[in-house]
């Protein structure tokens, strides 16, 4: 909790500003997704900075699901939402509140406005509506609204009415963004925006208002194409007698390509990347540096993150997302993290890939083995296949160049050591190898390569010695029969 009382104010110049406000203040940020959809990259920077923010204050978070718009809501995009939520690790301490659990508020504030006189009836169909935006663009004006039914004292019978807020005609909005500075709008240049649909549903601008009010919202943290919005918020705020939260709008997030990241990029649901193969700590990074910097510091741990975020080093500019450095960040999380924590993300995509990890090593000792090279959890997943299942085939191009006719006098001695020892653990494999090479005088080079094919199926591996370690010896002895009969028969044909 961040407390200043009014006669302990210190000298702002020595205050952050994002922290400064002159009463007393519990920070409480938010993250209030539309459930019309997964959530996207860019929804879960804008949780993940919201969620810092309150983290370092010692503030609270609050999840709040905006479920107003009941012809795009699906069941299946909350579960989305929260899935995303839950799998980086962004726990909310109130919610998830939902917006469709508070329209009798909504109503009681669509009453008061109307009965101060800050709000009226506006009877304009659609077709009049865009006939005059027409108009406006032909004489290259602003399309806005024009204000016809502001003044009428007589209901218009036949039609349902929306409720149009009463926008101030005189003087101007002025907020202090913390990533943008001082932001001034003309209240000339703001039309009477709809507050209520004619079916009496409450509309985004109202809902959040009202919301950010009740829940004692202090800082809203979002993405800069709502800044447009934030004007009209505060209107109707002090409308309401309420204090504007502060605000700090955070620019977009384009492609690859340059353009603003969307579904023709691929991947853009968090969730996919969990498909993808990437570690949440690494998404949470890559998130954190994008858009935002501490020096040259490209690793966070999330007590890092928490400690130096601010929201002062949140860019003003877009950021470009780089899907290399997204898969060097999560390759340094795979070799770096605590194995068991690697594993209970594995195991997801073992499961995934079919793989039976029931008859083998353990996951643990097998990400020990490959984390050097992996660059996801697929690979990862995919690369540990041959330590819990069998295989019928071999890599063609490994097969062709190591599976040569002597390969399988070379095979048959090393089985006759492997068979002899006693104690399976790596130093006595490498004995046995060793041994090998020097009984046919062969370079490591001509046993090796044709050992890894036959005991893995591919041509790449960890080293031997840890390698058939985790396949084990009675495994090994058998996949190496198979291959001198494979070889055998190759070479008879």
């Amino acid at each position: 909790m961040i407390l200043y009382f009014l006669s302990e104010i210190p000298d702002d110049s020595l205050l952050p500003p994002d922290l400064y406000s002159p009463y007393i203040m519990t920070t409480r940020t938010r993250f209030a997704p539309s459930p019309t959809g997964y959530l996207h990259i860019g929804g879960a920077r804008t949780a993940l900075f919201s969620w810092l923010y309150a983290q370092k204050t010692k503030g609270k978070f609050v999840l709040r699901i905006e479920d107003t718009d009941r012809e795009r809501f699906t069941q299946a995009s909350v579960d989305a939402i929260l899935e995303g939520m839950n799998w980086l690790g962004l726990d909310h301490d109130e919610g998830p509140i939902y917006q469709t659990d508070r329209f009798d508020r909504y109503d009681q504030i669509i009453k008061q406005l109307l009965e101060q006189g800050d709000a009226y009836y506006c009877y304009c169909s659609k077709e009049e509506l865009e006939t005059l935006r027409e108009a406006q663009r032909a004489a290259k004006e602003k399309p806005r609204y024009n204000g016809k039914c502001s003044n009428l004292t007589e209901p218009v019978l036949g039609v349902e009415p929306v409720v149009r807020f009463r926008n101030p005609k005189e003087g101007s909005v002025i907020f202090n963004d913390l990533v943008r500075g001082s932001v001034e709008v003309n209240n000339s240049e703001l039309d009477d925006l709809i507050i209520a649909r004619a079916d009496g549903t409450p509309t985004y601008n109202l809902t959040v208002v009202v919301d950010d009010m009740d829940m004692e919202i202090s800082h809203v943290i979002r993405g800069d194409d709502h800044i447009n919005n934030t004007p009209r918020q505060i209107n109707i705020l002090r409308t309401l007698g309420a204090e504007a939260p502060i605000y700090a709008h955070v620019p977009m997030i384009l492609g690859d390509d340059g353009k603003r990241l969307s579904k023709r990029h691929g991947a853009v649901s968090v969730m996919q990347y969990r498909d993808d193969g990437y570690l949440p700590k690494a998404v949470l990074n890559y998130l954190v540096r994008l858009g935002w910097s501490h020096g040259d510091q490209e690793i966070f741990s999330i007590e890092e993150m928490t400690e130096l975020f601010s929201l002062e080093g949140v860019n003003k500019a877009a950021s470009t997302f780089n899907t290399e450095k997204l898969v060097w960040i999560n390759q340094h999380y795979i070799k770096e993290s605590p194995v068991e924590e690697v594993a209970g993300h594995l195991q997801w995509h073992l499961d995934q890939q079919g793989i039976d990890t029931r008859n083998g090593p353990q996951i643990t000792d097998v990400i020990d083995a490959l984390k050097e090279r992996a660059k996801t959890l697929i690979e990862l997943a995919a690369s540990s296949r041959y330590f819990y299942e069998d295989f019928d085939d071999y890599d063609e191009k490994a097969d062709k160049k190591q599976f040569k006719a002597a390969v399988p006098d070379i095979l048959q001695k090393l089985n006759e050591g492997f068979e002899a020892i006693e104690d399976w653990n790596p130093e006595n494999i490498h004995m046995v190898i060793t041994d090998t090479c020097e009984a046919l005088e062969l370079k490591l080079g001509k046993v090796g390569p044709p050992l890894r094919v036959a005991a893995t199926g591919t041509a790449m591996s960890p080293s031997l010695d840890i390698t058939l370690n985790l396949i084990g010896k009675e495994r090994t002895v058998e996949r190496l029969n198979k291959a001198i009969a494979y070889i055998q028969t190759k070479f008879a044909e």
